[in-house]
């Protein structure tokens, strides 16, 4: 064998000595309940979606065929660009191809060699890496340490700061202080870099995200979206589709189609994923009371798993390690419930943690079911 394949060996055997070998699994939706997914609102097989999807795709074709700079801009984006935009409450939006794209593209873009980027210790891999990517030199600050990221902004050498981080955070499922560090990225003369892609949809009014309602809380809702705040988020969660957007001020849409590698040198958004995106938002429109059965579930889910109630559909319960956390997926497994389960170095506090999602389309008899199993996953 060669050298090359030995080293590659040796490191899945290495995983597998300490128990954190990943693989691929498929399951039958119809005989396990998904407790794993992110497919919060159900509507990822909604008649709605589906239907908004295949009319897309006869529309437009199987893709855009270009990058959205050439010929893949199509009336279909400019559309769904409008409607998120409005949901919220930004005066502009860029679909990509993914949430990570956006996360990509809004790093590398709007950092160069003289921004301090202020990362949250909990950010996503997608943020991490934009980070990283970026000309920029990387800071990271204390989960949710509104201090610490003051004292790391106001103590830069870098002409320009961002501070990065999510609205509800995608392990833990805890929200970040928003309406501090909306005040101390105007204070500072920082760019405020939320990620919502876990909010989007799921969370606040209508599911406008928790931008929006902490702007509203603040009694901001009347002023002009801020200026220092970049919004992304992903169409493949609360939404059930497939890709990315970045909302804010006009100027940073205009500068990302000028300069963020990500958008310019990939293929426009496929049609039928923008129109099962405008489909669902179309759902969401006229129920949503789709936001509070999914609140109500998730505390429904928190309760047997003994855990706080979330803020979004995101919850995480602590294991004493990555061989107790494996166990207990295949405990769950058995009884037909599908968890996740996070283990370092994907975890950011480097323990292993299972990590359940609630869904708005879960009926009480899944729910009580699924209670029952992970009451005894989880005994008291």
């Amino acid at each position: 064998m060669s050298d090359f394949l030995e080293r590659l060996r040796a490191g899945a055997d290495d995983r597998a000595a300490r128990g954190l070998t990943r693989s691929l699994t498929t399951f039958d939706p119809s005989t396990v309940l998904d407790l794993a997914g992110n497919d919060y609102l159900g509507l990822r097989n909604h008649p709605r979606v589906i239907d908004a999807g295949i009319a897309a795709l006869r529309a437009h074709g199987g893709g855009a065929g270009a990058s959205r700079l050439v010929t893949g801009t199509l009336a279909i984006h400019e559309e769904l660009e409008s409607r998120l935009a409005g949901l919220v409450g930004a005066p502009s939006a860029l679909v990509l191809s993914s949430g990570y794209a956006a996360n990509l593209a809004v790093l590398t873009s709007l950092a160069d060699a003289d921004t301090l980027i202020v990362s949250d210790a909990h950010a996503h891999a997608s943020l991490i890496d934009g980070a990283r990517l970026s000309r920029g030199t990387v800071a990271v600050a204390r989960h949710n340490d509104v201090e610490h990221v003051r004292e790391l902004v106001t103590a830069r050498s870098q002409a320009r700061a961002l501070i990065v981080v999510e609205s509800i955070y995608s392990v833990f499922g805890d929200v970040a202080p928003l309406a501090d560090l909306m005040t101390l990225a105007a204070d500072t003369g920082s760019v405020l870099v939320v990620d919502e892609a876990h909010a989007l949809g799921a969370s606040g009014r209508g599911g406008r995200g928790l931008v929006a309602d902490t702007r509203a809380a603040e009694a901001l809702g009347g002023e002009p979206f801020p200026e220092q705040v970049v919004i992304t988020g992903t169409l493949s969660k609360a939404l059930g589709s497939q890709g990315g957007v970045v909302l804010g001020h006009p100027l940073v849409r205009e500068h990302l189609v000028n300069t963020a590698r990500p958008f310019i040198y990939d293929t426009g958004l496929a049609p039928a994923a923008a129109g099962a995106a405008l489909g669902a938002l179309d759902v969401i429109a006229e129920d949503p009371g789709l936001i509070d059965r999914l609140r109500d579930n998730a505390e429904t889910l928190a309760g047997a798993c003994q855990v706080a109630a979330p803020p979004g559909a995101v919850m995480s319960v602590p294991m004493a390690g990555p061989e107790a956390a494996l166990a207990a997926v295949d405990a769950a497994q058995r009884h037909g419930i599908r968890i996740g389960c996070f283990r370092p170095p994907s975890t950011p506090d480097g323990s292993s943690r299972l990590r359940l999602t609630a869904h708005a389309h879960h009926t009480e008899e899944q729910l009580a079911s699924a209670a029952a199993v992970l009451a005894e996953v989880f005994p008291a």
